[in-house]
């Protein structure tokens, strides 16, 4: 399987602002993801909750309520965490926390990769996209959500939502060596994804 990770050319990134009031954004009506987070040793750091553009990227969107239905996304960690840019989750093959995870980031679930579905919705802070590899065609499973405003990714990747709560959380999740493009030793980990509508 094709390394899921973002591009690592796409490594800058600066400033933080909220997303709130940018064109594209939609009112916050849901459906939204709420993921439970915690450490390694499994002590819990909070919940951030996400809300998805389902009628910006509706068969993204689809696929990530569809996987947190089924627990796909239960244990899996955050394995590429780059502070000023981006926390990456979401490889349910290779990503349970538990696990051996030197794989994570390279895998996806057991459906076909994705159509793209670029919309006018700009990457700033809290704004959730789908990882992919260099095809723009190949989101499956694994998502990421900025921590500052990227908006050199705006038309590259599908923009599927927005950090709604929990910024603190968001903001704590342990960060990765950024020699190492983000990787994280002992991730922190997503300990339960519900679905609220």
């Amino acid at each position: 399987m094709l390394n899921k990770a973002l591009v690592p050319a796409l490594l800058l990134a600066a400033g933080a602002a909220h997303a709130e009031g940018l064109p594209g954004v939609t009112d916050g009506a849901g459906p939204n993801l709420v993921i439970e987070v915690a450490d390694t040793a499994g002590t819990a750091k909070g919940r951030i909750v996400l809300d998805l553009y389902s009628d910006k990227a509706p068969k993204h969107v689809e696929r990530l309520l569809s996987l947190a239905k089924s627990g796909a996304y239960d244990g899996v960690v955050f394995h590429r965490v780059i502070d000023g840019f981006m926390a990456q989750t979401g490889d349910v093959e290779f990503g349970k926390h538990g696990a051996d995870t030197a794989r994570a980031g390279m895998g996806g679930s057991s459906m076909p990769d994705l159509p793209a579905e670029f919309n006018d919705v700009s990457f700033q802070r809290g704004t959730v996209g789908m990882a992919r590899s260099q095809d723009p065609n190949s989101a499956n499973s694994q998502f990421f959500i900025d921590l500052a405003p990227a908006e050199f990714l705006d038309g590259q990747y599908t923009v599927v939502g927005q950090l709604v709560d929990g910024w603190d959380v968001l903001n704590a999740i342990k960060k990765g060596d950024p020699a190492a493009n983000g990787s994280v030793v002992e991730p922190d980990y997503m300990v339960k994804v519900t679905v609220t509508e």
